[in-house]
């Protein structure tokens, strides 16, 4: 009997604790539904945006295509009036000149580096051509040099005639000069003569005046 008290006592005593358990579990079930709920609602609403947000995302797509489509447009409209300006063709012709330059720059460097080359070749024939040129030169001014000294010469004997002639016409001058001197002096001396001779004659003039 005493079993059987105690048997029931422990089955009461299981069924309140598997009570208390269903209690809690019913609790906690209860919780986890409204978390459910809550994260079901909050599921919904960020579903709600993203499709929101995906169709923002297609229009601002759509727009920026548009964009995209008229900038492409603007830019190939600018860069046909851009090739069109006069600074972008000279531009484009000093471009095209530069590697012109660039490319003759590399087949002269390649063909500096054969001794055989034409390049070099055609400075060797430059460097003779300048060396023919230099002698010839040279030539033709000792040449000149030698015509200099004679003229030269030529010019140091003429200073030395000139000299000569030079002191001959002095002593011409000076002879004309004397003779010229003595001319106006005898001149003076003519006249004075004269007149000395004009009053003896109009003395004389006089006396055979009285005379008659």
């Amino acid at each position: 009997m005493d079993s059987i008290l105690l048997e029931m006592k422990t089955t009461e005593r299981e069924i309140h604790l598997q009570d208390d358990a269903i209690a809690v579990t019913k609790y906690h079930c209860e919780s986890l539904e409204a978390e459910v709920r809550a994260l079901y609602s909050e599921n919904m609403k960020l579903r709600f945006d993203i499709e929101t947000t995906q169709e923002e995302y297609e229009l601002t797509s759509a727009r920026n295509s548009k964009y995209r489509e008229k900038i492409k447009a603007h830019k190939g409209l600018f860069w046909e009036m851009e090739s069109k300006m006069p600074i972008v063709i000279e531009l484009a012709k000093k471009k095209a000149i530069v590697t012109e330059l660039r490319t003759k720059k590399e087949e002269l460097m390649s063909d500096l580096q054969n001794p055989e080359g034409s390049a070099i070749k055609q400075v060797q024939e430059e460097i003779a051509l300048i060396n023919q040129e230099i002698t010839s030169v040279k030539d033709f001014i000792n040449k000149k040099k030698d015509l200099l000294e004679e003229i030269k010469k030529g010019h140091a004997k003429l200073r030395k005639e000139i000299e000569v002639q030079n002191k001959r016409y002095d002593a011409i001058l000076k002879r004309l000069h004397c003779q010229l001197n003595k001319l106006h002096s005898d001149k003076r001396q003519w006249c004075w003569n004269i007149q000395q001779m004009e009053k003896k004659a109009e003395e004389l003039r006089k006396c055979l005046g009285e005379v008659e």
